[in-house]
This record gives structure tokens, sequence and C-alpha cells, in this order.
């Protein structure tokens, strides 16, 4: 909506853009101007009350008030005024698209058939309109006509496509089966009772060992007794073994003045001590190689007092596990 006239000199007053000492009644006249087109063109006017050539005289109006706007107020009434015009534009537009009164076929058939050399006139009759077909009629007239509107170049399309269509049909694929060799198959190895042997009940054989070790040395620190500096799994062991002098009250564990765990055998409980309230207490004791390593350190372990016990095996089949 700016238009630059190439007669005005720059600098002069008429061609600020922003003139602020803009005479004041000039100023009051644009606005009433203004306010009189935004009146006609609010929000509250309906596209079917105006025309489209009324909107253009709008726009028109418009740009001739914005040649004397130098001020953001009275510029902001051309935007007011211009969003008007396009929102009723708008709304005009899509009533006419989608309006069913707007657009009449038939009408449009007719005038394009007389338009092309048909019948000049055409009746409401059906069977004239069927007749439509049989006339000449002069398609490329209507074909120069659209050319002139668009810039595209005619190609050559077919209504269904290419000539020649072949439908893909899809290939079945069949998987081969997975077919194991029978050569890499094995039967479990049976094992019938006769196959294992039975072994003396090594857990209350080294639980004695364990209990008179401890007889032999009397009070001692828990971990040298227990901790086999060369083999961590032997250590798990002895604590395991340990725990069952203490479950049975054969073993007590104490704490002394220096804070050492100390481990001795003391008299089980009888019955009669029970039932004057003595009780047996076991606490789970968290046990890991880090700890295996720093007790060894610390107390200066380098042999242990429980022995070192070969190691387990068993006979599964005719072979030994261990």
């Amino acid at each position: 909506m700016v238009h630059f006239d190439p007669n005005v000199r720059m600098g002069s007053p008429s061609s600020l853009p922003y003139d602020p000492d803009q005479d004041a009644a000039e100023k009051r006249d644009i606005r009433k101007k203004y306010r009189a087109l935004e009146k006609r063109t609010g929000d509250q006017l309906r596209p079917q009350d105006i025309m489209a050539a009324e909107l253009v005289e709008h726009v028109e109006e418009a740009d001739e008030l914005f040649q004397k706007v130098k001020n953001p107020t009275e510029a902001t009434l051309d935007s007011t005024v211009l969003r008007n015009v396009s929102s009723i534009s708008a709304q005009k537009a899509r009533a006419m698209k989608l309006g069913s009164a707007a657009f009449d076929v038939d009408d449009f058939v007719s005038k394009l058939a007389i338009f092309m050399g048909g019948r000049h006139e055409l009746a409401d009759d059906a069977s004239e309109l069927d007749d439509i077909g049989d006339s000449v009629m002069d398609w490329e007239k209507i074909g120069r006509r659209a050319l002139a509107k668009s810039r595209r170049v005619p190609v050559m399309g077919f209504m269904l496509g290419p000539l020649s269509v072949e439908q893909k049909k899809r290939a079945q694929v069949k998987r081969a089966k997975l077919e194991k060799s029978k050569e890499e198959e094995r039967r479990p190895q049976e094992i019938k009772e006769e196959d294992i042997q039975r072994s003396e009940n090594e857990t209350t054989k080294n639980v004695i060992k364990v209990r008179e070790i401890l007889e032999e040395s009397g009070a001692v620190n828990l971990f040298r007794f227990v901790i086999n500096p060369n083999d961590f799994a032997q250590s798990v062991e002895n604590i395991f073994y340990l725990s069952f002098l203490i479950r049975d009250g054969l073993c007590a564990l104490e704490i002394d003045d220096h804070g050492e765990p100390i481990i001795f055998l003391c008299e089980a409980p009888s019955a009669q001590d029970r039932a004057d309230g003595v009780t047996c207490h076991q606490i789970v004791m968290e046990f890991d190689m880090a700890t295996w390593r720093r007790a060894i350190e610390v107390f200066e372990i380098t042999e242990s007092m429980i022995p070192q016990r070969p190691a387990a095996k068993t006979r599964l089949g005719g072979k030994w596990y261990g």
C-alpha cells in the first residue's frame, strides 16, 4: 500500500515516512475517514452484505489515505481496515467455493458448450442436454483460453494411467525347514542311583574339627580363626562351619575393649536355662573378597589356623567332578 513518487524530492516534508509535527487538523481528518472506513468493513459485516467491487473501492480509498499517514496511530488504523477487508474477502471466497447456490453446474456447462460452438440455447429438457455430445465442438478453443492462464507446458496424459499396466504378483517364498543332523544329536547322560557314591557327612565332620581347633586355641580373634590367607572360598566355608557352633550355643562371640570380635567355646544352655530366659542370638555377616583382603592386611594373617582342606570331588557316571 506504500507508493513512492519520483517527483518528490528526498527530505521534503511530504516525503518523510514519519513526521511528528504533522498538522493536527490533518491528522484528525485522516483518523475520521479511517474510522468511517473501518465501520464499513467491521467484523460484524456479513460477506453477503457487500460486493467484491465495494471491497476494491475500500482498498483504493485506504491507499489514498495512506499517502497522508505520517504517524503510528493512523498507520494502525490503516492495518485494521486492511485486516477487515482481507477477512471479508476470505469469507466470500470460501462461500463462493462451497456454497450450493453460488455456482450452478448446469449453467456453467451450457455456457461452456456455447463457447465451444455447440448449441446456442439449451432448454431444461434432459434429452437436449444428452445431445450435446453429438454436436461438433471446438475443444481447441477452450484449450487455447486455458493455456493463456497457465505457463505449464502441455503434456500427454492418460485417464487410466500408462497404457501398459502390469499388476505385480507377490512372489511366495518358501522357507526351507531346518533339518537337524542326527549325528549331532546326543542323549543326555543317564545317572543311576548306584552311580553316585555316598560319602560321609562332610559338614558334620568339619564342624567337629573346627570345634576341636577352637578348644585348643582358646579365645581368639574371629578373623584370625576363620580366614585362610591362601583360599577365599575356604574362608567362607570356615565361617559356615563356625555358624553351627554359634547356633547350638557351643560358641560365643563378644567385642573386647579394643573393638575386636572375639570367639570362644562355652557350655550350651540347658532347657532350664532357656526357661529362665536365656536366649541365643545369631547375626548375618557380610563377607566378600574385599573384606577378606582387608582383614589379612589389618591382622597380618600369614597362616590359617584351620588347616587347608582338599577340594571336594563328586563321582557321577563313572567320572569325577571337583
